[in-house]
């Protein structure tokens, strides 16, 4: 019997899906992160010992930065409009950072549920700089499962 695969992934090869539509030209992924509150119980056991347990609470929400090269598209900045000017209905939408193996096969998939741009930064412009220019994007959401 073979032993199974135990390779890890190599975070090299990622891209961003909202609406059905999948975008590859992300440069970095940040602040990924499943979170829930901690609960503390503090009682006396039988024998009169103090204790103190923790619980877990409810899951707290996130944020999440993704920064790309600058491009001719506007679908970030259609995107930040639609929630500045209150438009909560188009604005929040669900989506994932999903993780690609080597193959381009969809190996991890980080679904959000209720997401909405929090703000978008523009790299530094300087005169005679010949670094990459890019934006960078704070999505918010409400929940993050794991697939």
């Amino acid at each position: 019997m073979a032993l199974p695969d135990m390779d890890t992934s190599v975070g090299h090869s990622f891209g961003l899906e909202f609406d059905g539509v999948v975008i590859k030209q992300i440069n970095e992924v940040s602040g990924l992160k499943m979170e829930q509150d901690v609960i503390e119980l503090k009682q006396n056991t039988a024998d009169g010992k103090y204790v103190i347990k923790k619980l877990p609470g409810r899951p707290k929400a996130g944020e999440v930065t993704l920064t790309r090269g600058l491009t001719s598209d506007d679908g970030f900045e259609k995107w930040i409009k639609a929630s500045r000017f209150g438009q909560m209905a188009n604005a929040r939408k669900g989506g994932a950072i999903i993780v690609f193996d080597y193959e381009g096969k969809a190996i991890k998939r980080y679904t959000f549920v209720n997401a909405w741009p929090k703000s978008l930064e523009i790299g530094s412009l300087k005169a005679g700089d010949t670094s990459v220019l890019t934006e960078k994007l704070v999505i918010t959401y409400e929940e993050m499962h794991v697939a």
